[in-house]
């Protein structure tokens, strides 16, 4: 296995806990540079990581092969631009672009220059979805009628990041979290066929949504209400799916974030297991007409799985999961063009 020479366009919140502990222990990876214009942060977690103090002086760098722009939102589409015109492949954070035409243009230049652009969406490894999608799949749900997916915090106040909270581009909880929850229902249901978004402001100053509703009508009339909040104190359930043999409830609960918080590498046998008491409930309708109640435990969580698939689709070109296809129809959704 050759690893992929990997650089990071910013070390802070993104880069250190959701990025830099896969790319520097997954053995596809070599966490190979950062781009650090002020303090070189990343040296003093990563002593042999290469600091550069400009973007162009990074793409000089012929030894790279993968950069992973996670910079702000509004950067996301210059960024991933300059990249690929440097012929690298690019790892782009969620949200991708603000608009649609955006993406469209780095899907044609990626095109162009014979690179990869992949878009990081690692919700789809929770393991919390990921139990959820094993429910569906088993049909003792029957067919499905409704989903709920929630991603709620507690932040009343305004954030000092001036580019969450700043009218600029890709901004606003829809953007930010609301991105996920779109991208977990488009993977497990495809393409919407009609969708309806309600943004709501309601701290006090702010410039940007803090509140977002969407519902989603996919074929076989599945109906997915997605809901992001910071309002939220008492947290409710993250997955609610309701079928015509039965229902599950799931709180939203993967534990790989606080994880690497707390400083837990990747490679770590506990990491992705789920703390105890939080089985999803799953009550169904059983052959015999039976009421059968189980708790169900979530598989591990496994965001390491999209970087597998990032090193697998770069060195044996094998196709990513997260199509770009269906990164086009979620930002099409995220600036609420209608359908």
């Amino acid at each position: 296995m050759t690893p992929i020479k990997t650089a990071l366009l910013a070390y802070g919140l993104s880069g250190k806990i959701f990025h830099a502990p896969f790319l520097a222990t997954n053995e596809g990876f070599e966490l190979y540079a950062v781009l650090e214009r002020n303090n070189q942060k990343a040296k003093n977690d990563f002593p042999d990581v290469k600091s550069y103090a400009s973007l162009e002086e990074l793409l000089a760098d012929n030894s790279i092969e993968l950069v992973v722009v996670n910079t702000p939102n509004n950067t996301h589409f210059e960024l991933a631009k300059q990249c690929l015109q440097a012929k690298k492949h690019v790892l782009l954070e969620k949200p991708a672009t603000a608009t649609p035409e955006e993406f469209l243009e780095l899907m044609e230049l990626a095109k162009s220059v014979n690179k990869q652009l992949l878009v990081y969406q690692n919700r789809r490894w929770s393991s919390d979805i990921c139990a959820a999608k094993d429910i569906i799949k088993s049909g003792k749900l029957g067919d499905i009628v409704e989903v709920h997916l929630r991603f709620d915090r507690f932040r009343p106040d305004i954030s000092v990041k001036g580019f969450k909270e700043n009218e600029l581009p890709g901004s606003g909880i829809l953007y930010d979290l609301g991105s996920h929850l779109i991208d977990q229902a488009i993977s497990i249901f495809g393409k919407p066929k009609k969708h309806y978004v309600q943004k709501g402001m309601y701290r006090n100053g702010t410039l940007v949504d803090d509140y977002a509703f969407v519902h989603l009508l996919f074929e076989n009339q599945v109906n997915a209400f997605i809901t992001a909040s910071l309002h939220v104190l008492d947290v409710q359930s993250g997955i609610v799916i309701q079928g015509t043999k039965g229902s599950f409830i799931k709180d939203f609960c993967d534990e790989q974030e606080n994880q690497l918080m707390a400083g837990m590498t990747p490679n770590h046998p506990d990491f992705g297991l789920e703390l105890e008491n939080k089985e999803g409930k799953l009550t169904y309708v059983d052959e015999n007409n039976n009421v059968i109640t189980e708790l169900i435990p979530s598989l591990k969580g496994n965001f390491n799985g999209l970087f597998d698939e990032v090193y697998e689709c770069i060195r044996d070109e094998k196709t990513f999961s997260v199509r770009n296809e269906e990164i086009l129809e979620q930002i099409r959704i995220l600036i609420c063009i209608e359908n």
